[in-house]
C-alpha cells in the first residue's frame, strides 16, 4: 500500500513541475497598460508580438489567471507579462512591471 502511495505522490509531484516548466516556457512579452478592470479580473495591453498566440502587435482586453495580479499595475505602467489560452480564453498568465 504504501508503494502505491509513495507512486501517486511521486507522479503529482512530477505532474506539478512539468505544469511549473510549460508555464515558464511562454514567452514575455512587452507590453503598456491602458486600463485595470479588477472588477472584472480583465487587463487591457497595448503589447508586442505573441508568439504562442500567432498574435501580432496591437491593444486588447486579456483575462487574467488571478485577479489578484492586477493590484500591481496601473494604467501608464511599462510590463513585460505571459498569455496563453486558459479554459478557450486569451489569459494574462504572469505579469511584472518592466523598464
Amino acid at each position: 500500500m504504501r508503494r502505491i502511495n509513495f507512486t501517486t505522490i511521486a507522479l503529482t509531484a512530477a505532474f506539478a513541475l512539468s505544469s511549473q516548466a510549460f508555464a515558464q516556457s511562454l514567452p514575455v512579452v512587452s507590453g503598456t497598460v491602458e486600463k485595470v478592470d479588477t472588477a472584472q479580473g480583465k487587463i487591457t495591453l497595448e503589447h508586442g508580438a505573441i508568439s504562442n498566440l500567432n498574435m501580432d502587435a496591437m491593444t486588447m482586453v486579456f483575462r487574467a489567471q488571478d485577479p489578484a495580479m492586477l493590484k500591481q499595475v496601473k494604467a501608464g505602467d511599462k510590463v513585460q507579462f505571459t498569455a496563453d489560452r486558459v479554459n478557450g480564453q486569451i489569459t494574462v498568465t504572469s505579469i511584472k512591471k518592466g523598464k
